[in-house]
């Protein structure tokens, strides 16, 4: 990864290390990146925020901040060496309250009151989805800018409260692109597919690992193109959006996945696209 990025840096310099933090204020459901610059004698290994490990890859990491992180702000352990001597240092970023919008959706009564069938199915989809997630591919495919999923028009933002038939439940993970059935959807990046189901909630589903813990997630298809185990490229048709799982009309769901954690995925698009 090269160049700079953002007009706003954070450089700091301190205990024989410098390192540039993008976005030193961020919101919740946002993803920072920590750049370190090569000094003579160090070498850096990973940071730990919450305990949780993240490896730095080369010279920088990212951070993926939960959309349940209350403002506050958010410690980060860098460990490295320093003429071979191991070291640590503590930095910080400033979470501050995204103040995203509600959403209020009316649907199948059936969609939300589970049945016990229904329950075991989306618990076992959820484990095995998760079990993606928490794996790191040390090995990236990037070398390029990312696309968006398809040529569309957003109807709904990342980050809005669902409120389902009166009752808060989640909120919008991802962000929705209008899409008929039969729409084209494409490959954001360079990747490998590493699931292709029809699922519960999210109905045909893609998941793509572009290397370092980054995933993209496409939900909702009709038709896949594409099988697990693939090698696909940047713009390559993944298959076709449709209206399967928990939906109130055919769109395309796309949302990203970084070390494990939902994060928006225009916002974290947009940082990556600024340094690849």
């Amino acid at each position: 990864m090269r160049g700079l990025f953002l007009v706003l840096f954070l450089l700091t310099n301190i205990y024989g290390f410098s390192f540039e933090i993008s976005n030193p204020e961020i919101k919740n459901g946002q993803t920072a990146l920590i750049k370190f610059s090569q000094e003579k004698g160090v070498e850096y290994k990973y940071i730990t925020i919450k305990d949780k490990k993240k490896i730095i890859f080369t010279d920088y990491v990212f951070v993926p901040v939960s959309y349940y992180e209350e403002p506050k702000n958010l410690e980060i352990t860098v460990f490295y060496t320093k003429d071979n001597e191991n070291r640590t240092k503590k930095i910080s970023l400033k979470v501050i309250d995204g103040k995203y919008e509600k959403e209020v959706l009316n649907v199948d009564s059936s969609k939300v009151k589970l049945s016990e069938e229904d329950k075991k199915r989306a618990a076992k989809e959820y484990v095995e989805a998760m079990d993606i997630y928490n794996s790191t591919t040390e090995k990236s495919y990037l070398d390029s800018k990312f696309l968006m999923p398809m040529d569309s028009k957003i109807t709904s933002d990342f980050g809005r409260a669902r409120v389902f038939n009166g009752t808060l439940k989640s909120y919008h993970s991802g962000t929705d692109f209008r899409a008929k059935v039969g729409t084209q959807i494409q490959c954001v990046n360079d990747g490998k597919v590493v699931l292709v189901k029809d699922r519960f909630y999210s109905g045909g589903s893609i998941i793509v690992d572009h290397g370092h813990g980054i995933y993209t997630c496409y939900y909702h298809m009709s038709k896949f193109d594409v099988k697990k185990d693939e090698v696909v490229k940047k713009g390559q048709v993944l298959g076709l959006s449709g209206a399967s799982g928990r939906v109130t009309g055919p769109h395309l769901h796309f949302s990203a996945r970084v070390s494990g954690i939902q994060v928006d995925p225009l916002q974290f698009i947009e940082l990556i696209n600024k340094e690849l």
